[in-house]
């Protein structure tokens, strides 16, 4: 099944970290968890913290072990087909968190939530995708339901991509329909 992941972390430096961790499967579940730093690491953004709201205090206080997050992780996501807005750096903070708790880095892989809508697109559209700019219709679905004000946590970020999945289906499957109305013989 479809997974969407999204992380919110403690800057966008090279020594940032996981702070927090998201995932809504296609069919609508949802796990979340606030994530407590190791001690090492150190790395703090407070303009990031503007951003994302989330102060080291409630890591302290809310936040879950990385062992424990990991392990829901693996027990949930394993054998799921895992996508981020932004695989290289969810992918980078996934693999932070992956090794600090003793897991293999790649033991979960993401790949790009655009390339996801695209494949949706392609297979509704069937022949018919051939004809279509995929790379356009995503871009277009993605900018018209891009939010005035992003939530910048974890969870509204990775429901955000479950809906824009939904809206790229709906948009692929109303140009397939329109297309069947002009042509009958088209399918």
């Amino acid at each position: 099944m479809n997974v969407f992941l999204d992380f919110e972390a403690s800057s966008l430096s090279k020594h940032s970290y996981p702070i927090e961790i998201a995932w809504v499967f296609e069919d609508g579940r949802s796990r979340s968890f606030l994530i407590r730093p190791l001690a090492t690491w150190t790395d703090w953004s407070h303009d990031a913290e503007r951003i994302h709201g989330i102060t080291r205090a409630m890591l302290s206080s809310d936040g879950t072990s990385i062992t424990s997050v990991a392990d829901e992780m693996m027990k949930d996501l394993a054998g799921h087909d895992l996508h981020a807005s932004s695989p290289s750096w969810d992918g980078k903070w996934l693999s932070v968190l992956l090794r600090a708790a003793g897991r293999p880095r790649h033991a979960l892989r993401l790949r790009k939530s655009d390339d996801l809508f695209a494949d949706t697109a392609a297979f509704i559209l069937g022949d018919l995708a051939a004809t279509i700019d995929l790379v356009g219709l995503v871009a277009q679905v993605i900018e018209a339901s891009e939010p005035r004000s992003p939530a910048h946590r974890a969870l509204p970020d990775a429901l955000h991509e479950l809906k824009r999945l939904g809206l790229v289906t709906a948009e692929a499957t109303r140009i397939a329909g329109a297309n069947a109305s002009r042509d009958p013989g088209v399918r």
